[in-house]
């Protein structure tokens, strides 16, 4: 049963707006204070420490430019036609980097998306390169996910994205994906809001279960292709915003005087379906604001008060007219009528733990790299790269 505000149960955060509606297992110190809150002051001076960041980018940026060398491209980001992933692709020409830009066609890219994806790769003269899915087979892993009443259903996108990236990154022997991922607009998540979006096994699972074709080109990341990929071709993510100062606001004006963004007025509302999924599903049926996680963020950072985020709260995540119109169209791409979405919204809420997952497999992978690491690093010394490399 979800708690209500009204409730003699409920409590928020004093510095925050996560409370225990957004999440059951939160905790409060003695003054209020959510574990949320105390988590992100602990990973600020972890991950953005004072005085040193300047001098990690710049030896960053030199690495990448030294192993890209006589290459085509030395690094490889997604491209999403959002704030973040837009921001990267800006500061890659600006560090001097060849990156070629990624965006997965999924079916439901909305208008404004493409034409900011093509604003930024024109105006930076970047490459991109677009993965169009099989919209049959995606669509039937979508409904699959709806049907199975888990919480993350934007694992079938996600886990997509990065089994295209990886297989990209090693057909151009490229070793660094540069993220739009961030602590300081984005740190704070639940997990009981999202699942390991590279558990193939558990996606499998949920497809056999309730899927109705057969995956035949949709890109797939098992755990060989993880061990080969993380370990073999040491590949390696980078969540560059981490580097520079990344103040949500600035970053929107700056993006729409430089490469004539648009904003889509919420966060992941390039895609038609996400903006759906978390503004109706999300809350509709798991009770779930992620505006909550977003904004909280933003106020451990600095970036807004408390006041104004319980102000946005306050708006309505969609409009009637504009929930009428976005609800017409998700039910009629996906082929369903109302009746049937009622009836899939309407069914019990299962964890992703219900399903097979790879899970343990890759918790004894890496606590093998863990007891291994010493003997391996001195291999690395006696056997020459690349005979040796993981």
């Amino acid at each position: 049963m979800i708690l209500s505000k009204n409730d003699p149960a409920y409590r928020q955060c004093a510095l925050t707006v996560m409370d225990n509606i957004s999440d059951p297992d939160i905790s409060f110190n003695i003054k209020g204070v959510c574990d949320y809150y105390e988590d992100y002051k602990k990973a600020e001076k972890e991950i953005l420490p004072t005085g040193i960041r300047e001098q990690k980018l710049q030896e960053l940026v030199d690495k990448i430019k030294k192993e890209g060398k006589n290459k085509r491209y030395d690094c490889l980001i997604g491209l999403s036609g959002g704030m973040d992933s837009t921001y990267v692709a800006y500061l890659t020409k600006q560090f001097g980097l060849r990156p070629l830009a990624v965006h997965l066609d999924n079916g439901w890219n909305s208008e404004l998306a493409v034409k900011n994806i093509e604003n930024v790769v024109t105006k930076l003269e970047i490459d991109l390169y677009t993965h169009v899915v099989n919209w049959e087979e995606f669509k039937d892993l979508q409904l699959a996910y709806l049907k199975a009443s888990v919480v993350d259903i934007e694992v079938v996108t996600d886990h997509a994205i990065f089994a295209a990236m990886y297989k990209l990154a090693k057909k151009n022997k490229i070793r660094y994906i540069l993220s739009g991922t961030n602590l300081v607009t984005e740190f704070i998540m639940p997990p009981s809001w999202l699942y390991h979006k590279m558990d193939f096994a558990n996606l499998k699972h949920i497809y056999a279960t309730y899927g109705k074709r057969k995956l035949k080109t949709y890109p797939v990341f098992d755990f060989k292709k993880f061990v080969y990929y993380s370990a073999l071709l040491k590949l390696k993510s980078i969540s560059i915003l981490n580097y520079v100062d990344y103040n949500q606001k600035n970053i929107k004006e700056f993006l729409k005087k430089e490469l004539d963004w648009r904003d889509y007025g919420g966060k992941h509302c390039e895609s038609t379906f996400t903006k759906f999924y978390q503004a109706y599903i999300l809350p509709q049926k798991f009770g779930i604001d992620k505006r909550k996680a977003h904004l909280s963020t933003l106020i451990c950072s600095g970036q807004i008060t408390k006041e104004e985020a319980l102000l946005e709260l306050e708006k309505p995540l969609y409009s009637s007219v504009e929930l009428q119109s976005d609800k017409e169209y998700v039910l009629k791409k996906f082929g369903l009528t109302n009746f049937e979405f009622e009836q899939i919204m309407r069914l019990p809420i299962k964890k992703h733990e219900d399903f097979k997952s790879d899970r343990n497999l890759r918790g004894a992978y890496m606590n093998l790299l863990l007891r291994t690491a010493n003997f391996r690093r001195l291999l690395k010394k006696l056997i020459p790269y690349p005979l040796f490399n993981f």
